[in-house]
């Protein structure tokens, strides 16, 4: 079994929905992600957090076995976001950003860390995210994600350190903009010829593309008549992926990877449940298993059994 050590944002998040609000809560997407990824694999984080970043939540993520010895606690506050989603939960508004300590981040990995055969680069800067990737000493996997505002400012050293990944994240907005595709199929295969073997575009409500190679296949997500509030769910998606992934072995056979999928977007579907980490807090893998049985079930276009359409 393998392991992952994930570099990426502690924060605290204030969120309003139309379903109700959270205030301080535990956010960041090295949390999202590795609260996924544990259910898999062991996970590290490595990440920086104020003096002011509450007991509850360390302890909260030590008792479910994710290792914060590269959680750096440093003079200052720590990071916060403040956002609003309106009917359309797709679109995130940001009210207010602090980075706080995460402003002069700059990760050291430990030797632990640096052994680690799989890492994951959350959406930080990406001249970071190289030099982290530089620290490694031979993973066997390195992927990473991405966010808007560092494809406009930093798209050079985007585009170089995807030379030096094998799996991307990006979600369909960013995908676009990183590319001037208006085709996500376009987009998937332009991407995967500056470097990444495996390409997820994540889009929400509607599903993931996954591009393997020259093969490309598109997914539904699972189907929810609830959410509560959708932060995080990009990386908690990304976590059961690459936990599921770590956890085989496998990153290259394609029925594995396909799977990953469907597992990426059962952590998602739990992750939106409730505000903040609350819903991934309490999951167990049993409940994952099960929401992927009847996941899949939908999914099978074999016989079933006939239903009637007559009155």
């Amino acid at each position: 079994m393998n392991s992952i050590v994930v570099v990426g944002s502690v924060a605290l998040d204030s969120v309003k929905t139309p379903e109700g609000e959270s205030r301080e809560a535990l956010g960041g997407s090295a949390v999202y992600f590795s609260l996924a990824a544990r259910l898999f694999v062991p996970v590290s984080v490595v990440g920086v957090v104020g003096k002011d970043f509450p007991s509850r939540y360390r302890r909260m993520l030590s008792e479910r076995d994710v290792d914060l010895s590269g959680l750096k606690e440093t003079r200052g506050k720590t990071f916060r976001w403040v956002g609003e989603f309106g009917r359309d939960l797709s679109d995130a508004k940001t009210i207010e950003t602090h980075l706080n300590v995460f402003r002069t981040f700059r990760p050291s990995l430990n030797a632990a860390h640096r052994r680690s055969p799989v890492v994951f680069l959350a959406n930080i800067d990406p001249e970071i995210q190289a030099e982290v990737l530089g620290q490694m000493e031979s993973p066997v996997v390195a992927a990473c994600d991405t966010m808007n505002y560092w494809i406009e400012s930093k798209p050079r050293g985007l585009k170089k350190l995807l030379s030096r990944v094998s799996i991307f994240f990006a979600n369909e907005e960013e995908a676009k903009k990183l590319t001037g595709q208006s085709n996500l199929f376009r987009a998937a295969g332009m991407i995967s010829e500056w470097g990444p073997a495996i390409v997820v575009i994540k889009k929400g409500e509607h599903g993931a593309i996954l591009k393997v190679g020259r093969r490309l296949f598109a997914f539904p997500a699972f189907p929810m008549e609830s959410v509560k509030d959708p932060t995080g769910a990009g990386d908690s998606f990304a976590g059961g992926f690459m936990g599921y992934l770590a956890g085989t072995g496998d990153f290259s056979d394609v029925q594995n990877l396909k799977r990953a999928v469907l597992y990426g977007s059962i952590l998602a579907s739990f992750n939106i449940e409730e505000f903040s980490t609350k819903n991934l807090e309490k999951l167990a893998r049993a409940h994952i298993e099960e929401r992927l049985a009847d996941f899949s079930d939908r999914l099978n276009v074999e016989k079933d059994e006939p239903f009637a359409v007559s009155r």
